[in-house]
């Protein structure tokens, strides 16, 4: 038996980014965490133990910090594609991804130079430049969303196992991550479009009647392909996190939808893509 290397990439994770833009107008913080990966002619640092070709992951965090000063003064995605740009310029590196979490920071009030941490979400992106392109995904992640009503589940199979009541009247909650593609070669003006696309999902969430969870993905994710040109395909990963009404008719105490017990675990764990036909 003979043993041969196969696919393998290897880079900095959990880098952690804060730039301050600084304006006569206040101040505005950037906070990112960012990680690179490298693919490409590094073969031998695996079975020879030649580092002759290995950029050291901790050049690619200076990195990061030095390419932050020039280049983060837009979108993240523009941002991690000057990353891509820089490592390509070595030639045993085919393939460069950085993958960047933004944190939002808003301001207090109407002081110029002081914060909240902003936790309802996340901002998100995967570039992944080559010599023959770039591939860009943006997205969104850890945002809790609600309806208290306009949400239903049944006409689902029963068996013996089967509990779960029907319903065609109860609370839905969910922590939304979605990432879309960006077709390749469009002209994005990324961070209008993150805006644009998460005004939707949201929006859509709020305006529809959800029978399931499988098609409240289906009704969101056609709605920002058809509403977003530049945007290819959208994959959504929707938990179910359930809210049962509490059991206080017991105590002879009424519940008419208003008290429940919120979990988390276990949940469903619904996941599909959109995309372009």
């Amino acid at each position: 038996m003979t043993a041969e290397l196969g696919p393998n990439r290897y880079g900095k994770s959990a880098i952690r980014l804060v730039r301050v833009d600084r304006s006569d107008d206040g101040d505005r913080v950037r906070d990112l965490t960012v990680a690179i990966a490298l693919e490409g002619d590094f073969a031998a640092s695996y079975v020879d133990g030649d580092n002759s070709l290995v950029v050291a992951t901790d050049t690619m965090k200076n990195t990061a910090y030095a390419l932050a000063a020039e280049h983060l003064t837009g979108a993240i995605e523009t941002y991690a594609a000057a990353l891509g740009r820089h490592f390509l310029e070595d030639s045993q590196v085919s393939t460069v991804t950085v993958s960047i979490d933004e944190f939002a920071w808003r301001p207090i009030g109407s002081a110029p130079d002081a914060f909240t941490r902003d936790r309802t979400s996340t901002r998100t992106c995967v570039v992944a430049s080559t010599r023959d392109g770039v591939a860009v995904d943006a997205g969104i992640a850890d945002l809790v969303v609600m309806k208290t009503s306009k949400s239903a589940f049944s006409g689902f199979p029963r068996d013996e196992f089967t509990t779960l009541a029907e319903t065609e009247d109860r609370l839905l909650a969910t922590k939304v991550s979605a990432v879309w593609r960006y077709l390749d070669g469009a002209s994005v003006d990324y961070d209008a479009s993150f805006e644009a696309v998460s005004r939707t999902l949201l929006d859509v969430f709020a305006e529809h009647f959800s029978v399931s969870v499988q098609a409240s993905i289906w009704i969101i994710g056609q709605a920002i392909v058809e509403r977003h040109p530049e945007v290819a395909e959208i994959t959504m990963t929707l938990p179910n996190l359930h809210h049962w009404l509490a059991d206080i008719e017991r105590f002879g105490i009424a519940n008419d939808r208003q008290v429940y017990v919120s979990t988390t675990e276990p949940h469903g764990l619904i996941q599909a893509t959109v995309r372009r036909s």
